[in-house]
């Protein structure tokens, strides 16, 4: 609602394209897009208008959803899947997110997939088998070490660090 009522302050006629994404339908000056970036971060919002950080932002956003919505998770391997989705050739898509994150994009969905674990765990709702099964990891001793490349911590051990937290807190 914000970003409708920046751009509607500043006379920019546009269309919501997605969650997030907005076309303007006409060329806006440069000081219409300056105020509009300036307002935008008083907001907490970033206005990207570079074309490979909007195609890294699409390529980050797909890789969370692929992550936090297991059913989304691709029965293809994830370069296909990415490229499918985006339109591009996966080459170019990797190059472009490795030259802005300084990571590959491989290494993104680790550090997301991990991410995720570190949260089922701490629900403490699924064993590590079911956890691997619903991250698509081929084994627990995968996900395992995986999680302790990237944590310096088994998967065991980060769940009791957890839970000694968690029984402290509640003790106080």
């Amino acid at each position: 609602m914000m970003v409708k009522e920046e751009l509607k302050k500043l006379g920019i006629w546009y269309v919501v394209v997605d969650l997030g994404v907005i076309e303007i339908l006409e060329d806006i000056t440069a000081k219409q897009q300056e105020q509009l970036k300036i307002n935008l971060m008083k907001s907490g919002l970033e206005l990207l208008d570079d074309k490979r950080a909007i195609l890294v932002e699409s390529i980050k956003n797909l890789i969370t959803n692929i992550v936090y919505n297991t059913d989304e998770a691709p029965k293809i391997n994830y370069s296909d899947f990415i490229s499918e989705k985006l339109g591009f050739n996966y080459t170019y898509l990797a190059n472009t997110f490795s030259e802005v994150k300084g990571i590959t994009i491989q290494q993104y969905i680790i550090i997301n997939k991990i991410e995720r674990v570190k949260e089922l765990l701490l629900y403490d709702e699924l064993t590590l088998t079911e956890i691997a099964h619903l991250l698509h990891y081929s084994s627990v001793s995968h996900l395992s070490n995986q999680f302790k490349k990237i944590t310096g911590l088994t998967p065991t051990f980060y769940k009791s660090i957890a839970e000694k937290r968690r029984a402290n807190l509640e003790n106080m």
